[in-house]
């Protein structure tokens, strides 16, 4: 099973250490409400796999960026199960921190597809 722990010894083992300041993690899980504050109970998850890898390497190529690697869990996902994990390491956080923020945010965006399972009106 990928967890962080297999994202952050992959890019330790893979990644040249002289260019590796600090490692920034994220761990996406189902919420049990939606943004909208309704009671969900589980999230259907899909991929544009060519969007999805086309934005990795996109952000690979930033500035003092040494690693991206992100993980998704697609099919039904429950209240509490791991949804994406990313994590994004270089050299320095002014140059990590706005490309992680940037790799979350355009995954989701442009490259996950969801369906919010909601609970019926009681």
């Amino acid at each position: 099973m990928t967890d962080l722990n297999a994202l952050v010894a992959k890019i330790k083992k893979e990644t040249d250490p002289d260019k590796v300041g600090m490692i920034v993690c994220h761990n996406g899980v189902v919420r049990g409400t939606t943004r909208a504050g309704e009671k969900a109970e589980f999230l259907e998850i899909d991929a544009d796999w060519n969007a999805w890898r086309e934005i990795i390497a996109e952000m690979r190529q930033a500035p003092g960026i040494s690693a991206v690697e992100a993980h998704l869990f697609t099919g039904r996902r429950q209240v509490g199960d791991d949804v994406m994990l990313v994590a994004v390491a270089g050299d320095i956080r002014e140059n990590v921190f706005p490309v992680f923020e940037t790799t979350v945010n355009r995954l989701k965006k442009e490259a996950v597809r969801k369906k919010e399972g909601l609970s019926p009106v009681r």
